[in-house]
């Protein structure tokens, strides 16, 4: 897995069994040009052959030199207004208020593995063999400032990560006005974007379209990486599918705002650029002072978008996130938000406990309205002690007795904000983001604290772990339900308020730290009103993201669906609901609703009391089905096969790293009069392996299942009466199938 480099051309030539990255250092300006990222190409002492320069009409760096344009030059951390106007990689203002930078080549080192970001979740190595890193120096000697470049390629992924650090060793203060993580310039457009979409209670939905001449972006300036837009975007060949073909994906391992852009010039040459959006974005660099960018990761795949995907799963479950959690096995958890909202005493949570342990759940969470005076949503965030009325032995208490009926306890928060009326607000009213002279916007009846301060994020871990060091808590639900407005800090220097944003997001990543680091044993799962905060810097602390506030089965089919793009099943917070379903007033039958949340991490969110006892005993099934088979669900290779965002079926499908069982999901959302014949062409089987499904008696060979596919229909011959007779088709209907080798037993 070496990185290759010619130190007499410096040509450098990342590569591993599947993958090559090749850039040069450009000979008159020192700049590094791009020379290709893609399928594996066999390393030769020289790419020089590869280099495109033709006369074009344009401004040229060198007089005389009428090929020395940028603008018709592959780079790979361009900037603007030296012969090259498509927008650039970075951008700094100096004291002249001048913007034009110079970063020439000066040095280059190999490390072994894979050097953490400070401050920064990323991607890391357990071992220094997994990966190799290479760091270039380049310097630009007026404002006496260096950037490395970071870029890292594991060995036996199909993964190049990247990024990039700024250092200020000159006199006085520059300000970055763009500080992206990765730029791309592939050398032609035919290509069609895939993002993921959204608003809240729909998030992910994905949507694929041709590449234009010019701009195409997504990107959040709310603070979060947003409902709306998912800081990822993949390219793909027209041809390609979601198992042949190439895909290229971008990820940014990022919290805040974000963008991802792909640029089209009047040559067909596609510039990709994601890092910090630098919408609102200005950091004053002191000397002497370094900027870090967050990392994106970049995944190249030959084999259509599910080889991409299973490239991110892998990655992020194994070296994204991290700590106790990230291979142990999750326990089915119990949230009573949507059976009791605020409405709710000891009594009543210890009633929904007991009957939850009957059923085999074992983790309970008490969900919002623990607190202050909190009735409703309009007050006490930020009042993090017991609501005694509610709960007159406070959360330890309560703790105490459910770990005594035999199940864990978990506990929600919503530290970043605060509501009007409160000890904290009354006592700090200037550690709310809000600009001076000017309303202060409120969401949800509350307030953002200034998470870029050292002192609200001591105070609120000093709240947080009064709460947590007296009472049992085994898992801890993060919320935050309101996009950040008025981005003003009050402490802040004039000059510094372009920092706001990212500052608090290194707050927020600050605080999760903090807490980990003293409480190692507890699950962290991450939220942000559902899905506005789904993204790859989160799992970094938090190993589970709740996907969505919106629990309907048939959303949560392209919910989920769009999510696997990108992060693993073990990552996606799925939960069986009450019906009529309280976002959309569906009703979908239960043995669906399970269907669906078992490719995610698996939980419940309805009043279990109030159950009839068939559906308890169908409770009972699922929570013995899933016990049997999380494991291989969060640790296997997960496939999709339909899409539901095309199509009326959905199927996709999970198969053990071993390949000697496998599930498959499949689900029809309306019913269908006299339908045609259907098969599910199954897929990752072992082609010699026997396998039986759903325990019949009848066996396949997995070529069989992956070529002519699970049969839907059944053979009625001489048994029509039976046919008539059976029970009809149903909306939201589904079917589990489980397949597993045949030992002959």
């Amino acid at each position: 897995m070496p990185i290759k480099v010619n130190n007499e051309l410096k040509e450098f030539h990342l590569f591993n069994e599947n993958v090559s990255y090749i850039f040069r250092v450009l000979e008159k300006s020192h700049q590094l040009e791009h020379i290709y990222f893609g399928n594996r190409v066999k390393h030769r002492e020289s790419f020089h052959h590869l280099i495109e320069r033709e006369v074009r009409p344009s401004s040229n760096l060198f007089e005389g030199d009428h090929t020395s344009s940028l603008e018709h030059i592959k780079q790979e951390y361009p900037s603007y207004g030296t012969t090259d106007f498509r927008y650039p990689a970075h951008s700094i203002t100096d004291q002249e208020n001048a913007h034009i930078t110079d970063f020439q080549y000066e040095s280059f080192q190999v490390i072994k593995g894979k050097p953490a970001l400070e401050g920064l979740p990323a991607t890391y190595v357990e071992d220094h063999h997994e990966a190799e890193t290479l760091e270039i120096t380049l310097y630009d000697a007026v404002l006496k400032t260096k950037l490395i470049l970071s870029y890292t390629i594991y060995a036996d992924r199909n993964v190049v990560t990247r990024n990039a650090k700024f250092l200020n060793e000159g006199d006085a203060p520059i300000f970055l006005d763009q500080a992206m993580s990765a730029s791309v310039d592939f050398p032609d457009d035919e290509f069609e974007m895939i993002h993921l979409y959204g608003a809240w209670a729909r998030e992910t939905h994905m949507e694929t379209r041709k590449l234009a001449k010019g701009i195409q972006s997504i990107s959040s300036a709310r603070g979060a990486s947003s409902h709306v837009h998912n800081p990822f975007l993949a390219l793909k060949r027209f041809d390609t599918t979601e198992h042949s073909g190439e895909a290229f994906g971008f990820s940014l391992v990022y919290s805040g705002n974000f963008l991802g852009q792909v640029e089209v010039d009047s040559y067909n040459v596609t510039r990709v650029l994601m890092g910090i959006n630098p919408f609102q974005f200005k950091w004053k660099l002191s000397p002497n002072e370094s900027f870090q960018t967050p990392e994106c990761v970049m995944v190249y795949s030959n084999n259509g978008l599910n080889e991409m995907s299973q490239t991110f799963h892998h990655l992020y479950r194994s070296r994204l996130a991290r700590g106790y959690w990230r291979d142990r096995t999750r326990p089915i958890l119990i949230n009573n938000w949507e059976a009791t909202y605020f409405d709710f005493n000891e009594d009543k949570i210890l009633s929904i406990v007991e009957s939850s342990k009957e059923l085999g759940i074992e983790l309970f969470v008490l969900d919002d309205g623990w607190f202050g005076k909190r009735d409703d949503d309009s007050s006490s965030l930020g009042d993090w002690f017991e609501y005694e009325e509610k709960l007159p032995n406070g959360i330890n208490g309560l703790s105490q007795k459910v770990e005594e009926l035999g199940m864990k306890f978990g506990l929600w928060f919503e530290p970043e904000m605060v509501s009007k009326g409160t000890k904290l607000f009354e006592e700090h009213p200037d550690w709310i983001l809000a600009t001076p002279n000017r309303r202060a916007s409120h969401g949800r009846n509350q307030f953002v604290l200034d998470f870029s301060r050292k002192e609200v994020v001591d105070h609120i871990f000093s709240l947080m772990d009064n709460i947590i060091s007296k009472s049992k808590i085994s898992y801890i639900k993060w919320d935050m339900n309101r996009y950040i407005t008025e981005a003003y800090s009050h402490v802040l220097e004039k000059d510094q308020q372009g920092e706001v944003f990212h500052r608090y997001i290194l707050g927020v990543y600050d605080l999760y730290d903090r807490l980990i680091n003293k409480y190692p044993h507890i699950l962290f799962e991450s939220c942000a009103g559902g899905g506005a905060r789904f993204d790859p810097g989160m799992l970094f602390y938090a190993p589970q993201t709740w996907t969505s506030d919106d629990t309907d089965a048939v959303e949560r089919l392209k919910i989920q669906y769009g999510t696997s793009m990108v992060y693993p099943l073990s990552s996606i917070g799925s939960h069986v609901s009450a019906v009529p379903n309280h976002q959309v007033g569906r009703m979908t039958p239960i043995d669906t609703r399970a269907n669906v949340a078992y490719f995610g991490t698996f939980g419940y969110e309805l009043d279990v009391t109030k159950l009839t006892e068939d559906e308890k005993e169908k409770v009972k099934e699922q929570v013995s089905f899933f016990k049997e088979y999380r494991d291989m669900i969060h640790n296997g290779t997960f496939y999709r096969i339909s899409n539901p965002f095309t199509s009326n079926e959905t199927t996709w499908m999970v198969v053990s790293q071993d390949q000697k069982e496998a599930i498959v999901g499949y689900y029809k959302v309306l019913a269908k009069p006299n339908d045609s014949y259907s098969r599910i062409k199954i897929k990752g089987l072992d082609p010699d392996k026997l396998y039986t499904i759903n325990n019949s008696t009848t066996t396949h060979y997995g070529d069989e299942l992956m070529n002519i596919g699970i049969i839907l229909a059944e053979n009625y011959t001489d048994r029509a009466s039976e046919y008539w007779s059976r029970e009809h088709p149903h909306d939201y209907y589904s079917k589990l199938f489980v397949i597993k080798e045949f030992t002959g037993q």
